[in-house]
């Protein structure tokens, strides 16, 4: 597998039909040691009510036509940016993407694809800023994310039986954005 042989795709809200059950297929190898957990079992709730979004944006990443990953997420209701409640003075742009879900099957783990899925989701967007969640529990995650820009603003629990997420904020307009291979 090298980094030439990956193949990036993008789909969108009319397609979640075509990707749900390789959304889940990819997510059950990702989450495999996981699977019993309460939580876990949420994630074809979590697909289909991303993927209802109609600005839904979902991209894949494909080795010799087998899917290895995704990245997902929309655009945030303006004014109901929830991570609002976490910073003292929001930007004056606060147009938010919000990154749902990014995740490689672990064959494919540490070869740069999470980057790659990253930063093809995000290299065209228009929002100022992108928010996502991230499970305390898995430090060397939350570092990658700051890694690339991104700044623990709070903690968020979603739901009475997920984590409580460290929420991390992105400003599409840095300087670290673009240093880490965004094209503007």
């Amino acid at each position: 597998m090298t980094k030439a042989a990956i193949d990036l795709r993008h789909y969108g809200h009319d397609d979640l039909p075509r990707i749900r059950q390789m959304l889940l297929d990819v997510h059950a190898d990702a989450y495999a040691d996981q699977m019993d957990d309460e939580f876990t079992k949420q994630f074809p709730w979590l697909v289909d009510h991303w993927g209802g979004n109609p600005n839904f944006t979902c991209v894949v990443a494909y080795d010799s036509g087998e899917p290895v990953g995704f990245a997902y997420g929309a655009p945030a209701t303006p004014g109901r940016e929830w991570w609002r409640e976490h910073v003292d003075e929001p930007p004056t742009n606060a147009t938010t993407f919000s990154l749902s879900e990014l995740m490689v099957r672990p064959k494919w783990r540490k070869t740069g694809i999470s980057e790659r899925l990253h930063n093809d989701l995000l290299a065209h967007r228009p929002e100022a800023l992108v928010v996502l969640l991230v499970d305390p529990d898995h430090p060397k995650v939350q570092a990658l994310y700051e890694r690339w820009g991104y700044k623990k603003v709070g903690h968020r629990q979603p739901f009475p039986d997920s984590p409580n997420y460290a929420v991390m904020l992105l400003d599409l307009h840095s300087a670290a954005f673009y240093q880490n291979g965004y094209e503007k």
